[in-house]
C-alpha cells in the first residue's frame, strides 16, 4: 500500500549533478524508482549516466528548472538534494511549479529560509505537500525510494514509518 509515493511516480532530482544527489540518485534507481530527470539550471541540456533496478544504462536529462522538467517528464514528485544557501530557492521553484510531492533531504537550512517556503507555499494554494527538510524521504518498500532511507532495511507490510530527523541512527 502506498499514500505519496508508488512504483508509477515520477520523479526528478533538483541538484542531480552534485555528488550526494548522484550517490542517492543510484542508489533509487536501484531500489526501482522512476527517475525520469533532474535539475540544475547550470547544467540544463546535458544528460548523467546510472543504471537502473533491472542492471540496463539510463541517461536521465537535465533540465534548467522543475516546470521544465515536469512540463517534458510528467514528473509528479521532486527530490531536493541542495546545499543549505540553496534550499529555500529550490523549494520555491517546486512551489511554484506545483510539483504535488516535494522531499527536502537538506539539513542545515536556516529557520527563517524554511518558515518563509511554508508560509510560500501556504500562500500560493498548498498545492505542494513538502515532506523535509532534513528527514530521510519517504519510501514504500518494493516500488521507490525518494530520500536516503535503505531500501534493504524495509519490507511490504501496513506500518508507515515517518522521521522527524534526517538521522537514521
Amino acid at each position: 500500500m502506498s499514500i505519496f509515493l508508488n512504483k508509477d511516480s515520477k520523479v526528478i532530482v533538483q541538484g542531480i549533478t552534485g555528488g550526494e544527489a548522484t550517490k542517492h540518485t543510484a542508489l533509487m534507481l536501484k531500489a526501482g524508482t522512476q527517475i525520469v530527470g533532474g535539475v540544475n539550471a547550470r547544467k540544463a541540456g546535458t544528460t548523467v549516466s546510472h543504471v537502473n533496478n533491472e542492471g540496463h544504462a539510463v541517461q536521465l536529462p537535465v533540465y534548467g528548472s522543475v516546470a521544465e522538467a515536469m512540463e517534458k517528464t510528467g514528473a509528479d514528485v521532486s527530490i531536493a538534494f541542495v546545499p543549505p544557501k540553496f534550499a529555500k530557492d529550490a523549494i520555491i521553484e517546486a512551489i511554484d511549479a506545483e510539483i504535488p510531492l516535494l522531499v527536502v533531504i537538506t539539513e542545515g537550512i536556516p529557520v527563517q529560509d524554511t518558515a518563509y517556503a511554508w508560509a510560500y507555499n501556504v500562500d500560493h494554494g498548498n498545492k505542494t505537500r513538502i515532506i523535509g527538510p532534513n528527514c530521510p524521504g519517504i519510501i514504500t518498500p518494493d516500488e521507490a525510494l525518494v530520500g536516503i532511507t535503505p531500501a534493504t532495511i524495509t519490507g511490504k507490510g501496513p506500518i508507515g514509518l515517518v522521521s522527524k530527523s534526517g538521522t537514521l541512527t
